[in-house]
């Protein structure tokens, strides 16, 4: 628990009273929150958290800790750090991140010549790149990948039956993993609840709870004007959101890449 006090103790240190909404008139040796100041903000006695600050008390509650990085203004990443010193495992958010944060702004803005999508744990599109809308098709954002891959909707990619299965049992895997990390999201359950009544091949793997990893795959695509083109497709994860980017490339050189270029003239006409 001496990593847990210390934290405590740096954390209310580094809090200024203007950042913590309070006002204060009075000169201060040092420029932090006195503990009186944090305890009332958290809701506690300052008896407790002089004992937490000196790693005498053990244990404390979710609920408090909940408080106790609310008055001290903590960071998603600080306040799971703060569980896990106090023996707890962080709490699941309500919802999951769509924001989208000023580095992937850039790489949408920047990456001109690759298509590039990005979907959240939902696999709901939350944004896409003008190529990207011309290679695929697709509707752009609040288009669900999910549930126009188990009920039919349609799409530009050329599927085998063995990689068609491994992207299913991959998405379904990956939505029992936002579930459980997000158990009130009421936009996922609903999904989920969706799927499972529309779709029975859905039904089948949510029942069998699939431990595939959605990654880095190959993906043909049958482009209405260019034809056929394989590309690889990379996944990257956002830290800090709920954010997966997907950007296709191909070999320089290559008859894919010359294909990827020719959609760059052709299918922007349209989008």
């Amino acid at each position: 628990m001496d990593d847990l006090a210390a934290s405590l103790r740096a954390w209310r240190d580094r809090l200024t009273p203007a950042e913590a909404g309070l006002r204060t008139h009075a000169r201060r040796r040092a420029p932090g929150l006195r503990r009186q100041e944090v305890a009332e903000l958290a809701g506690l006695s300052v008896g407790y958290l002089t004992r937490l600050e000196q790693g005498r008390a053990t244990h404390p509650s979710p609920l408090v800790l909940g408080a106790l990085a609310r008055a001290l203004r903590l960071t998603t990443d600080e306040q799971e750090h703060l569980y896990r010193l106090a023996g707890h495992a962080p709490p699941a958010g309500e919802r999951m991140s769509r924001h989208i944060t000023p580095g992937v702004r850039r790489m949408l803005d920047r990456l001109k010549d690759m298509p590039v999508l990005v979907y959240d744990a939902a696999w709901e599109i939350v944004e896409v790149n003008p190529l990207g809308a011309a290679l695929l098709g697709e509707p752009g954002p609040g288009h669900n990948i999910a549930r126009a891959s188990f009920t039919g909707g349609p799409g530009r990619v050329v599927w085998s039956v063995e990689d068609k299965a491994v992207f299913e049992a991959g998405i379904v895997a990956d939505l029992h993993a936002a579930s459980a990390r997000f158990p009130t999201d009421q936009r996922l359950a609903r999904l989920i609840e969706e799927l499972r009544r529309d779709s029975p091949r859905f039904a089948q793997l949510w029942e069998a709870r699939p431990a595939a990893v959605h990654t880095t795959a190959r993906k043909t695509i049958e482009h209405p004007e260019v034809g056929r083109l394989t590309l690889d497709c990379d996944v990257l994860l956002v830290h800090g959101t709920d954010l997966r980017i997907v950007v296709y490339s191909a070999p320089p050189g290559s008859a894919d890449a010359d294909a990827l270029a020719l959609v760059g003239v052709v299918g922007l006409q349209t989008f």
